[in-house]
């Protein structure tokens, strides 16, 4: 999975999960768009279903730093390095 694929995948995700459009991929998804713990829970899920497969424990924790789009993206990006 290409950087290009994964953003576009979280894009789609944000517009139809959250109802977040067009946001700059640097703004702060807690400041500007009220995104809580609950969403994050929800955004963890999504990211689970995009990479079909469970999250460990260490990565949820990992994710908790997460602020932005192009950190989603860095961090699914690792994720999948990580992965057979």
């Amino acid at each position: 999975m290409t950087r290009e694929e994964i953003q576009i995948e979280i894009l789609k995700i944000l517009k139809d999960e959250f109802e977040i459009e067009n946001p700059g991929m640097d703004d702060d998804l807690r400041e500007k768009y009220h995104f809580d713990s609950i969403d994050a829970i929800q955004l963890l899920i999504e990211i689970e279903d995009l990479l079909e497969s469970e999250l460990t424990m260490e990565e949820k924790t990992s994710a908790m730093d997460i602020r932005t789009i192009n950190d989603i993206c860095d961090y699914i990006e690792s994720l999948v390095k990580e992965r057979p």
